[in-house]
């Protein structure tokens, strides 16, 4: 479409009819030190050739996990995607139809809908599953002020530092503008205290957010924790790895009563960050307040099986007072590759793939035990993750020396955790050969001192 630059006179009117006096007055809420202060430094106009040459040039800068063995993770893995999920999600009939967006939804969708949500329902061992949600950060959020409505006389979350630092930031960012208190549980030796998270735990508590595994890879029994949640009156979250759940007790079995996730693991591919897919199921006492849209199977009147809306409760369905929450779409096209790639996998394959993630990890703790600078930071059950400590302190140095030799080596934690500004998370998913966890190995073995590495 066009597109139509708003005149002076078309600001002003816009700016009067909501009440404020200026432009500037409408970012006001954004604090001043994020605001842009003086012109962008906007380069000169290029001709359509020196344009195109410059793009690609750019695009000739980004290493992906085509040229380089890839480690990174943190809720982001490079795992395998079946050829028949692309073949299938790219059907025309899915891939460019914008009625996942509408309410008037094709039956096709609908179809596809229902049986992402079955396969959801279970993995997780929830009643009811939605048809999908941004991400996994959004669909936690959700899940949260899902929890916190269902306890109108609570007003605080608690959560513990081992849940993904990205999560919390959103967590953070929401609940910021509500009259909810956040209260997060250190985690100093990379797993939940007891006693400090029972310390946390009254009548004013609403909601917990637990995570298996958690940021740290660790895999904890959790089972205890939301006991004594439950017991406290609060709503459990889970936030859970859907590949994980091949091989570890569903969230329903440990105490969850909604679970999220992040179902980028499940046949989409990594995409430079985004977009990604939001998972979200719970319980049936949820299910009226529960976000997004649910799909059912009934029968017409000729009584074939077809498929329907059963639940609709965003905006666009509904009155606005009425709706649960202000989520306007759906990720129908990465819910649909999930339902592919879960459906092919079935429950064995899921458990391979997960076994060889668990396999693959401890192989590289072992790799890594009697290193005289290189040591792994946690005790306890890792699941495809690690956290490396490096004695010498140079995890930037370590990071840039492995990715110049083509090895992707992990997250630097420092930037989440001032405390292990000497670590790094290191992700091994079932595509990681034994060959490429040993190169992983050589390159961190010749990693040279920080001084040499300055000069290299």
């Amino acid at each position: 479409m066009a597109y139509l630059f708003n005149t002076s006179e078309d600001i002003s009117a816009m700016l009067a009819t909501i009440g404020a006096a200026s432009i500037d007055e409408l970012f006001a809420p954004i604090p001043s030190h994020l605001r842009l202060t003086k012109p962008l430094a906007i380069p000169a106009a290029l001709s359509e050739l020196e344009l195109t040459r410059r793009m690609g040039e750019l695009a000739g800068r980004n290493t992906g996990v085509e040229q380089a063995v890839c480690f990174l993770g943190g809720g982001a893995y490079d795992h395998f995607i079946p050829a028949v999920v692309d073949s299938l999600a790219s059907r025309g009939e899915f891939y460019t139809s914008y009625t996942p967006y509408q309410p008037e939804v094709s039956q096709g969708n609908l179809q596809v809908m229902f049986e992402y949500e079955t396969l959801i329902c279970q993995l997780t061992g929830m009643d009811v599953s939605n048809a999908s949600l941004y991400d996994g950060a959004t669909a936690m959020i959700e899940a949260v002020l899902l929890a916190m409505a269902s306890s109108p006389n609570r007003s605080r979350v608690v959560v513990p530092d081992s849940l993904h630092p990205h999560y919390r930031q959103v967590l953070e960012t929401y609940l910021q503008w509500t009259q909810f208190e956040l209260q997060t549980v250190a985690c100093p030796d990379g797993v939940l205290p007891g006693d400090a998270w029972s310390a946390a735990l009254d009548d004013s508590v609403g909601c917990v957010v637990l995570s298996q595994p958690n940021f740290f890879g660790i895999v904890e029994d959790l089972a205890p924790a939301a006991r004594a949640a439950r017991e406290a009156g609060a709503v459990v979250v889970g936030v859970c790895d859907m590949i994980s759940l091949g091989l570890l007790a569903s969230p329903a079995q440990w105490g969850a009563d909604i679970v999220v996730g992040e179902g980028q693991v499940l046949g989409n591919p990594l995409q430079y960050g985004g977009p990604y897919l939001g998972i979200l199921a719970c319980r049936e006492n949820f299910v009226r307040r529960i976000p997004g849209r649910i799909a059912g199977q009934t029968e017409d009147r000729q009584g074939h099986r077809c498929w329907v809306l059963t639940l609709q409760t965003r905006e666009q369905h509904i009155r606005r007072d009425k709706a649960t929450s202000n989520i306007c779409t759906n990720q129908g096209l990465f819910a649909l590759r999930a339902a592919i790639y879960l459906a092919l996998q079935g429950p064995q394959g899921l458990r391979e793939t997960a076994e060889h993630c668990s396999w693959k990890t401890d192989y590289l703790r072992q790799s890594l035990q009697g290193h005289e600078r290189f040591t792994v930071r946690f005790e306890g059950s890792a699941w495809r993750e690690l956290v490396v400590q490096d004695r010498a302190g140079d995890v930037a140095g370590v990071l840039e020396h492995c990715r110049q030799q083509g090895v992707l080596a992990g997250l630097a934690l420092g930037r989440w955790y001032p405390e292990l500004d000497d670590c790094w998370l290191v992700a091994v998913t079932e595509k990681r050969t034994r060959d490429e966890l040993d190169q992983l190995i050589n390159r961190l073995n010749a990693v040279p001192q920080s001084s040499d590495l300055a000069h290299a």
